[in-house]
């Protein structure tokens, strides 16, 4: 696992030098929530988990990625979060939530408060339908964005679905 002597990650819970709305956002909703990782700060963008995988020294399974998607019904905000390595079924989550579609950045900007790349699993401008894939529990640990492309938090899959109230779910492909 990663510590704060990885020399791609800087500051383990210290808010970079300029503002960042949405990391500064996690940041405060984590201790909120009692959540005992602070977000910490990358010294490179990582907005996709193949990024953020290598940025921390992991395993692309390891980055819990934020999907979301819009909600046909009534334009609510879907956030399927799973393993990096793998593929949302549409589906699959269509089946639990209803007919879906793709969501633009400028509706996950809008609902989220986050531009894709940063999409946090907590403190959303608008509380999402969540639902958490399975397959992240494979792991002990998985790392989170924390509301910018720079931020990340590391988290136990079973504190996320506490962190999110969010039910767990079979999700993805394959």
């Amino acid at each position: 696992m990663v510590d704060s002597t990885s020399s791609a990650v800087s500051g383990a819970a210290a808010a970079p030098d300029v503002a960042h709305e949405g990391f500064n956002r996690v940041t405060r909703a984590l201790a909120e929530l009692g959540h005992p990782h602070a977000p910490r700060w990358l010294e490179v963008p990582a907005r996709t988990c193949q990024e953020a995988a290598e940025a921390l020294g992991l395993a692309t399974g390891q980055i819990a990625k934020s999907v979301i998607f819009r909600r046909r019904a009534d334009e609510a905000a879907v956030l399927v979060i799973a393993s990096g390595d793998k593929r949302v079924d549409e589906h699959k989550v269509a089946a639990l939530v209803g007919p879906i579609g793709r969501a633009d950045a400028a509706f996950v900007k809008a609902r989220t408060g986050y531009a894709i790349g940063g999409v946090s699993p907590v403190a959303h401008a608008t509380p999402p339908v969540t639902l958490i894939d399975r397959e992240l529990f494979r792991f002990d640990e998985v790392w989170a964005a924390a509301g910018h492309p720079n931020g990340v938090f590391r988290v136990a899959p079973a504190d996320l679905e506490r962190l999110t109230g969010a039910p767990v779910a079979d999700v993805v492909q394959g």
